[in-house]
């Protein structure tokens, strides 16, 4: 059975800094594209960033460019979002997403709040 858990979320002042970490497992996922998505209260959930497991290549939203940094650690299933320069609008719930085609996985979320 295919897991994602995500953790690392929490409470930060604006400025400052987390790291989540998404733990998969369940299958191989090197052939999946691993993604970071949010969901504030009252809005749809968005796209925050990705990456290709095969090439390590990374796409990112306009919005945490420069601040928010993906990456994977294949030994241990393992992607991280370092978010640095955090807004208070970007409280939300943060979500992990594995997808091949039109599969798709998500974990249970995890909350950060970011204070003004």
């Amino acid at each position: 059975q295919v897991q994602l858990v995500e953790s690392g979320g929490g409470l930060v002042q604006a400025g400052g800094s987390l790291r989540l970490s998404c733990a998969a497992s369940g299958r191989t996922f090197s052939s999946y594209v691993m993604g970071w998505y949010r969901q504030a209260p009252g809005r749809l959930r968005e796209f925050v960033a990705r990456i290709r497991w095969s090439s390590g290549s990374t796409t990112y939203a306009d919005s945490v460019k420069g601040r928010f940094t993906i990456a994977g650690d294949n030994a241990k299933n393992t992607v991280y979002l370092q978010m640095n320069s955090l807004k208070p609008e970007e409280t939300a719930i943060y979500y992990c997403n594995a997808a091949l085609g039109f599969t798709n996985y998500w974990g249970q979320g995890t909350q950060v709040t970011v204070s003004s």
